[in-house]
């Protein structure tokens, strides 16, 4: 388990039973199992049981040096570090800057001169659908993911979202073929 990114690690407790479950979350720490609890509480087709809180954020009163200094020290323990997600001290989602932003920027350049503030999040309760359409839209690589507060509370990969689009497709292919399964009892 310890091996798994977060996200996997969700996936696969939701498999388990459930007192293995608890046997499990017996050997975590408080914060850990707090963390986790609330992932496993959120619905199956919902964004919250996608994403990950494993995304690299900044505040907007860092300048270049110190964003890229924080990203080398984070960076290999996050899902990505390609777009950082600029918060606020109340942890509400203000922006994103691109990496690529960040390494071709002056030192000395503030990250809120560079964020860009027009963004789109889902939130953990959006369906997985909905998000599924945003990551086709957008061509995405990963959204950020809010609470109803609007505090950032996690990310939702391209990686993540691929079975979704698939399940989906799939799911919308059988019943244009009319091949979705039936619950109406057949006649004699």
């Amino acid at each position: 388990i310890d091996e798994l990114s977060f996200d996997d690690m969700i996936d696969v407790l939701e498999e388990l039973p459930a007192n293995v479950v608890d046997k499990i979350l017996e050997k975590t720490t408080k914060e850990e199992r707090k963390l986790i609890n609330t992932f496993l509480n959120y619905p199956e087709t919902s964004a919250g049981s996608l994403m990950t809180p494993d995304y690299i954020s900044l505040r907007r009163d860092m300048n270049v040096a110190e964003a890229l200094r924080h990203i080398k020290e984070e960076g290999m323990d996050r899902e990505t570090v390609y777009t950082c997600y600029v918060k606020d001290a109340g942890r509400k989602l203000v922006g994103i800057v691109s990496l690529r932003n960040l390494v071709i920027s002056d030192g000395h350049t503030l990250v809120e001169d560079l964020m860009n503030e027009d963004i789109i999040h889902v939130n953990v309760l959006d369906d997985q659908e909905y998000v599924s359409d945003l990551f086709k839209k957008y061509g995405f690589l990963a959204i950020p993911v809010a609470d109803n507060e609007d505090r950032l509370v996690g990310i939702i990969t391209v990686d993540d979202i691929l079975d979704v689009i698939d399940e989906e497709t799939t799911e919308d292919f059988h019943k244009m073929a009319g091949v979705a399964v039936s619950t109406e009892e057949y006649l004699d």
